[in-house]
């Protein structure tokens, strides 16, 4: 027994005291497979669950490390009767498994024959198979590769796919790696997706990923379809593919809601592909409009509904997912596992910053307290109208401002989820404020003066959270946001990694009304930055205003 920082306890609950010598260390050591709970200031709550077994073991990580990292830190005996299921659980990813047989093509086999009678009694999965070859062996309609894999998911049987891909379309390309080369990271996760086929890697925001994206583009050399998340990040990836690749401007086409351009390397908006036309679907046409090498799903963790499905008929196809956070507030990790594939690379955001890839980040929640009218309103409004006008508290204006004189001089990003408000900030700040509505030409006409410096601040909506590379940027405000959303947090921090050109701290703001969901909402969204090694110091508005 030692004085580790873990209690490991039976209900596969972890509790890691944050204050420990060697929290540190175990925090890094139980990141593969387990996942934050609860972060208050002193203790935090991981829980060790089968996706999370089952994503460290596809990432290479197998029993005996997982268990030896519980055992190493723990304060206490570890319960022996979750090591045991930690074993059992892990064993159970690749005991069936897809592969394409010479004489019967897509086969799902078995090294446990019971495993397999158990799944073919199950009435969803039994309508996907064919014919038994043997009493291991069993015919899998090809179109039902992906939908086979969510439903053995579902049962805890999730199968190793190692059918192998169909090359697509080739077109060469390479890495133009004159004044640049990839991150020894950069290498490692595109390395490792190609060594799976498909998946995920998991980057923070500012660390690259579409770099990792390239260098899977140059070794499939191959079409390419990229999804992203708005027109302005699909732009932006369009120039670094031009600057970092031999890939030209008229090899590359944009599929947004302004032009349909189809070409070798075609990047299209998850918002056009899921648009409906008299109640279908009618540009999901575009995964089958060439025979494509690899699909590149950008901001994985935000993948709509109805490209799962069509995702679902593309498991021949590469696929690589990137993204800051595996974390979906919907829940559907499991189907980014299954469709997509496991998570095949992921590097604590506290490491990349330690090489000095990502800048480092001070976080601050500042709560303020609402004056008595405010109060009198949330109390007595309905309960779904609280967070609302806890989150838009006239209150919090003056604080804004003066976090905003603070850091005078320095580019500073006012992020928030309702317009009225942005619009009122705008208006006080006299900063111009990006929405929804604000014309394409018109946001990259503002994000580029503010890169250069022409604008020290920006007011901007959610449209800001995703992919949008403001490198300069060292300041974030943020004053309300989607409920309490987990992914939200790390983009909106992301939007200050970008490393700055000589070297300073960046600094992320919360602004949060006392005694209101909007507390509640702010811990809950903290959680994943907290699992990434990332504090959040809180304090009181009416210190920030107090004169120096």
């Amino acid at each position: 027994m030692t004085n580790g920082p873990l209690i490991v306890q039976s209900d596969k609950t972890v509790l890691l005291e944050v204050d420990h010598e060697q929290a540190e260390d175990a925090r890094i050591a139980i990141a593969p497979f387990a996942e934050l709970e609860r972060a208050p200031e002193h203790v935090h709550t991981y829980r060790v669950t089968p996706l999370a077994l089952w994503n460290a073991r596809a990432a290479g990580h197998d029993a005996e490390q997982v268990v030896d990292a519980l055992t190493t830190y723990s304060r206490f005996p570890v319960p022996q009767p979750l090591l045991i299921d930690v074993v059992d659980t892990m064993g159970r990813f690749g005991r069936l498994q897809i592969t394409n047989n010479p004489a019967h093509g897509l086969v799902m086999s078995t090294t446990d024959r019971a495993v397999l009678e158990e799944v073919l009694r199950n009435k969803k999965i039994n309508p996907m198979l064919g014919a038994r070859i043997d009493d291991d062996t069993v015919v899998v309609h090809p179109s039902e590769r992906g939908r086979l894999k969510q439903a053995l998911l579902k049962v805890g049987w999730p199968a190793e796919d190692l059918a192998g891909y169909v090359d697509g379309e080739a077109h060469p390309m390479s890495l133009a790696e004159d004044g640049w080369a990839l991150r020894e990271y950069q290498r490692q996760a595109a390395q490792a997706f190609w060594a799976g086929g498909s998946g995920v890697v998991v980057l923070p925001c500012g660390a690259g990923k579409t770099l990792v994206g390239a260098a899977a583009m140059a070794r499939a050399q191959a079409t390419t379809l990229i999804l992203v998340t708005n027109t302005v990040a699909g732009r932006q990836w369009k120039r670094e593919l031009v600057a970092r690749t031999s890939l030209t401007e008229e090899e590359i086409g944009e599929y947004s809601g302004e032009k349909k351009e189809i070409r070798p390397v075609t990047i299209a908006t998850y918002q056009v592909i899921t648009r409906k036309t008299k109640g279908e679907y009618k540009h999901l046409e575009l995964f089958d409009s060439r025979d494509w090498g690899l699909v590149v799903y950008d901001e994985v963790h935000l993948l709509p509904a109805p490209v799962f499905r069509m995702t679902a008929d593309l498991q021949s196809r590469r696929r690589l997912g990137l993204t800051a956070t595996l974390v979906r507030e919907d829940g559907r990790e499991g189907d980014v596992f299954s469709l997509i594939g496991p998570k095949r690379y992921d590097v604590p955001w506290r490491d990349i910053e330690a090489q000095g890839w990502i800048a480092p980040a001070e976080c601050i929640e500042v709560r303020v307290t609402l004056t008595d009218a405010e109060r009198l309103a949330y109390a007595t409004a309905e309960a779904e109208e609280r967070y609302k006008l806890a989150a838009t508290a006239n209150t919090k204006t003056p604080v804004i401002k003066s976090i905003v004189d603070k850091h005078a001089g320095e580019q500073t990003l006012v992020i928030g989820a309702y317009l009225d408000q942005l619009e009122e900030l705008g208006a006080e700040l006299n900063a111009p404020v990006i929405q929804g509505s604000t014309r394409n030409k018109e946001r990259e006409a503002l994000f580029d003066a503010f890169r250069r410096g022409e604008i020290a601040t920006l007011v901007v909506s959610k449209v800001a959270n995703f992919s949008i590379d403001l490198p300069e940027a060292s300041v974030a405000i943020q004053i309300s946001g989607t409920f309490g959303s987990r992914q939200e947090e790390a983009q909106r921090l992301g939007r200050l990694l970008r490393p700055k050109g000589d070297g300073r701290q960046a600094h992320f703001y919360s602004v949060v009304s006392r005694d209101t969901v909007d507390t509640e909402y702010a811990a809950h969204r903290q959680r994943f930055l907290a699992e990434q090694g990332y504090a959040y110091t809180i304090v009181d508005a009416d210190d920030l205003l107090r004169p120096l």
